[in-house]
């Protein structure tokens, strides 16, 4: 039978833009606090090793991408597979990754790792401007297999946009789904919020939403990791631990930890959707990238 009772801790992340060997070494001292305070599973945002912003008149091998991209397995996950062993513990990371088998081709991805060491990569499939300037669309879902039952993960604008990613991961019995996202002021302030809350309510799931806060490398993130899940006797959902985005302190860097109860997952599922094996909207959107409505940009141009 799955656990029920989990310590996951989500972080606000201040990347330091095109720093990777400080953020890396920042990732691995939240994850020593964060195991020491007794988290299972930890949650860093997208793009957390390099920071997220382009640069659109360079060329991809002039970027900062692909400069610092690195192969999955390589040496940011391996110093990151050390601790995750060492601790016994789950984490997840956002990173530039370069295809071993075609260097040319970059993924913006998620580093997945259990206490037994890396488990593998999601690759973000929904592409918002300006990514396709330097990063390939991912192809697959992934499931990752915990003492807690599978856990979906996902990428920002996937779950913003594409609610049938996060139907389908329900729909194969996941309690528990992971946002690393990079959600900046000029996406507004309702993308993030409105529609993680309403899939708590849509799916009766829990969200580890973890974003990236204060000035990249010239967007300002919206900072506001949480853990959002449904509520003992309500349809509201419920922040466990954590901000809204859009919080006035939200963008400081923080980690957050919440003692949840998945079982609420299932409790609240059966009541609100009934999800079946195979639900309406549970294939995957495999189209073209979509063209973000609010493309990153400065802050001094709005």
């Amino acid at each position: 039978m799955d656990r029920d009772v989990m310590n996951l801790s989500v972080v606000t992340f201040n990347a330091v833009w095109g720093d990777k060997e400080k953020n890396l070494n920042r990732i691995k001292g939240y994850i020593e606090s964060a195991a020491k305070r007794g988290s299972d599973f930890i949650v860093f945002p997208e793009m957390s090793l390099t920071g997220y912003d382009d640069e659109a008149e360079k060329s991809l091998e002039e970027k900062m991408q692909f400069k610092l991209s690195e192969t999955i397995p390589g040496e940011a996950t391996d110093e990151i597979e050390k601790l995750t062993q060492q601790y016994g513990v789950y984490v997840v990371f956002g990173m530039p990754e370069k295809d071993a088998a075609n260097p040319a081709n970059l993924y913006n991805s998620l580093a997945i790792f259990s206490p037994e060491g890396l488990v593998g990569a999601y690759r973000k499939m929904h592409l918002p401007a300006p990514e396709p300037n330097w990063a390939k669309r991912g192809d697959k879902p992934f499931i990752l297999d915990t003492p807690w039952g599978p856990v979906g993960c996902a990428i920002c604008y996937d779950s913003y946009c594409f609610p049938e990613l996060m139907r389908y991961y329900a729909s194969k019995g996941c309690r528990l789904y992971i946002n690393s996202t990079a959600l900046a002021k000029c996406h507004g302030k309702a993308l993030g919020t409105s529609t993680l809350e309403a899939a708590v309510i849509r799916e009766g799931i829990y969200i580890a939403s973890a974003n990236l806060g204060g000035t990249d490398l010239y967007n300002e993130f919206w900072g506001g990791s949480s853990i959002i899940g449904p509520s003992r006797k309500t349809w509201e959902p419920y922040y466990f631990a954590g901000h809204k985005f859009t919080d006035e302190i939200a963008c400081e860097s923080e980690i957050f930890t919440a003692t949840i109860d998945l079982s609420l997952a299932s409790r609240s599922c059966s009541r609100t959707t009934r999800l079946s094996k195979e639900p309406i909207g549970a294939q995957i959107n495999t189209s073209p990238c979509m063209k973000n409505p609010c493309k990153m940009r400065s802050l001094e141009n709005n």
